[in-house]
């Protein structure tokens, strides 16, 4: 009877599971956020002990784990509503490379050291930092390499990386000053393509002097 108890458990657990993982949406293991993580591993490790300890009631463990899925889906929901508080719980990507050059101070503000480059940079199959323009380490720890064009002489084939400006209708103060801009700059170049809200503004990146917007959609 013990048996059965155990097998019915873990296959209650397992749907579960994959219910409360279907609900909280499709992400990536490598593009798992701080607080999907923290999530995660407690989901596990309640059912784990819930089929070991058999005796104890379901619903004492089924309940918390609802109860997370709710607040994960509630903190995702706040997330997309608030560029300020994804940067909290996610953190932003950082520039480890900035054309070609290693930005020391950015790798020992995270913590991250120079084994840790090398590694990620050959599991891109990428032989020398040389043949890096940028490298840009992601909020989730995976490393984001562009490689030096072949023909840097040629001026029509210069490029550079996407530079979010605005996210959500907030302008981001630090990539102004990463381009040597000022947030009235901004204002006003906007203003001459017609955009004077700011707040009304999705999306706005600034790539090789030029803008590329897209505006809210307002249900």
């Amino acid at each position: 009877m013990e048996y059965v108890s155990i097998v019915f458990r873990t296959i209650v657990f397992y749907i579960l599971i994959l219910f409360i993982f279907r609900v909280m949406g499709k992400r990536e293991i490598g593009e798992l956020s701080i607080l999907d993580l923290v999530v995660f591993i407690m989901i596990g490790e309640m059912a784990v002990v819930s089929i070991e300890n058999h005796r104890s009631p379901l619903l004492h463990t089924m309940v918390p784990m609802l109860v997370l899925m709710a607040v994960q889906i509630f903190m995702a929901i706040l997330s997309l509503k608030s560029k300020r508080f994804r940067d909290l719980v996610d953190g932003k990507p950082i520039i480890i490379i900035n054309r070609g050059k290693i930005d020391e101070k950015a790798m020992r503000k995270q913590r991250y050291n120079f084994d840790d480059l090398m590694v990620q940079l050959r599991e891109k199959d990428i032989r020398s930092i040389a043949d890096v323009e940028f490298a840009i380490l992601e909020p989730s720890g995976s490393l984001s390499v562009i490689e030096k064009l072949k023909n840097p002489e040629d001026p029509t084939k210069q490029g550079d990386i996407t530079i979010p400006l605005i996210m959500d209708g907030q302008i981001d103060e630090e990539n102004l000053k990463r381009i040597n801009k000022t947030n009235l700059w901004l204002r006003q170049e906007l203003k001459k393509k017609g955009y004077r809200e700011i707040k009304d503004i999705s999306f706005c990146s600034f790539e090789n002097g030029n803008f590329y917007i897209d505006l809210k959609d307002y249900d």
